[in-house]
């Protein structure tokens, strides 16, 4: 066989592969099995890509009107779900559905790599708003706070916390009381020991009076717990700092 007889066979496979990309895409380049919800056009990859360019967001928002995103179907039906799940789409900064969505599961090795959602894709208006999306904690912490969960959780993840209780305060049978006692309305960046009948002003005005101590907003300085009377600077814990 000559070069010139190899090289036409060579390019007729070629132009076949070609050929057959276009025309079966969903057996040649798929990244992966599509989702349930879209098994319907699994075999149409161009309901969502543009040749040679990929997917795109203006092909999404053809059949998935923003806002009914989460609330209904494309086809108008209502979304009903057993767990909870806000909409929230319509609150996004931009169409951008290529941020976060992939209708491919991709092979085993890169779906730990997919992009987490960012709360910055939000508006301004409702980013700090954890309520609305988020199902509130019922443990005994948190059951007793209303909202301002940026004071102690950042938007990346929910853990770890950048607060603990102890470390400033002791928490102890006379002192685990709701949290709006110390914490005037809810606001966690601050707090006062005169929410209880026994700490009021002039009672520890007159009790600090002679030791010289003027400070009386900053209590957990020298008292860390109700366990003893304070002889410095964070050693109310028998000089636990």
């Amino acid at each position: 066989m000559t070069r010139r007889w190899v090289w036409i066979l060579v390019s007729l496979n070629l132009a076949l592969l070609v050929a057959l990309v276009f025309v079966y895409p969903h057996l040649m380049v798929s990244p992966g099995k599509i989702i349930a919800s879209h098994a319907g056009i699994a075999s149409d990859c161009f309901a969502c890509h543009a040749p040679l360019r990929g997917a795109s967001s203006a092909r999404c928002v053809a059949c998935h009107a923003l806002p009914d995103i989460g609330l209904r179907s494309t086809q108008g039906k209502p979304i009903v779900r057993k767990t909870l799940k806000v909409p929230f789409h319509q609150e996004l900064l931009e169409q951008d559905c290529m941020a976060c969505h992939s209708d491919h599961a991709g092979p085993k090795l890169t779906q730990k790599n997919r992009k987490l959602f960012s709360h910055a894709l939000l508006r301004s208006t409702v980013r700090d708003q954890c309520q609305t999306c988020h199902r509130a904690p019922a443990d005994k912490l948190h059951i007793r706070i209303a909202g301002n969960c940026s004071q102690c959780h950042a938007q990346s993840a929910w853990k770890p916390a950048s607060f603990e209780h102890d470390k400033s305060f002791h928490l102890d049978k006379h002192h685990n009381v709701e949290c709006s006692t110390c914490h005037v309305s809810n606001d966690y960046s601050r707090y006062t020991c005169y929410g209880c009948h026994e700490h009021t002003v002039q009672n520890i005005l007159r009790e600090h009076r002679d030791e010289g101590i003027r400070d009386l907003d900053n209590c957990v300085a020298c008292h860390r717990s109700a366990d003893g009377e304070g002889g410095g600077r964070g050693e109310g814990r028998g000089g636990d700092d």
